[in-house]
């Protein structure tokens, strides 16, 4: 579904990836981790059209996302959901959902509603009071209300506690079966290596692992250097 091959992107002229290979096949879930600073929301930003494609090509279902704008990228089917979750704090949670539906004249709330059925008691709640588990479950539902067929999700985990991260991760193969396929960007390697099915491991702009999620969460040296296990 999306090939990327020997990307190099950055800003300006700061170049931030260099090299990368990278596949998301249909119903598949696929995570990239890696430390702080590797590159992994660049990369995200860069098949979104936000961060700037120097080198390489980007192909979703065999058309290049290359000089594309952000909204034809989202018309061809790709999803992001950011970092920080980016709601509209001051709009009401059914406000938010609808937004996210807008270009695709979706108004179904009862798909994303049946993934996450606690956002059907919030839906005339001001987004910015809800907890953060919440808004990111209202940051996920918004992005599928566009009815993608990829789903890019940057640091699901971030500032949650890890109760609520599970019971988010665990909807993550519902979606995908569902017949959207996920690219998860995350910083809790344990978690995303084990629902993921495969995985790049990004480091310093450029991918340093890559396989299976299993056999990559038995590495030695995933192991050691983001699981803590000597």
């Amino acid at each position: 579904m999306l090939e990327v091959r020997n990307l190099s992107a950055g800003y300006g002229r700061v170049q931030v990836l260099w090299d990368v290979d990278l596949q998301v096949r249909e119903r598949e879930i696929v995570a990239l981790v890696g430390p702080n600073g590797a590159g992994k929301t660049t990369l995200l930003r860069a098949l979104s059209g936000m961060a700037e494609i120097r080198e390489g090509a980007v192909e979703f279902r065999g058309r290049s996302l290359r000089d594309l704008s952000i909204e034809q990228i989202v018309d061809l089917g790709i999803a992001h959901v950011p970092e920080g979750r980016r709601l509209f704090p001051g709009l009401t949670v059914r406000a938010n959902l609808k937004l996210g539906g807008w270009r695709t004249r979706s108004t179904d709330l009862d798909r994303v509603l049946e993934l996450f059925p606690q956002l059907a008691d919030r839906l005339e709640q001001v987004a910015g009071s809800m907890s953060g588990g919440e808004q990111q479950m209202c940051a996920i539902a918004r992005g599928l209300m566009s009815q993608p067929e990829l789903m890019m999700i940057d640091e699901l985990s971030l500032g949650l506690a890890p109760m609520v991260v599970d019971e988010i991760i665990a909807r993550l193969p519902d979606i995908a079966s569902a017949g959207t396929s996920v690219l998860l960007v995350e910083q809790d390697v344990d978690a995303a290596l084990t629902v993921a099915e495969r995985a790049y491991v990004l480091e310093t702009g450029r991918v340093a692992l890559s396989g299976k999620a299993g056999e990559l969460l038995a590495d030695e040296r995933i192991q050691e250097s983001y699981l803590g296990i000597a």
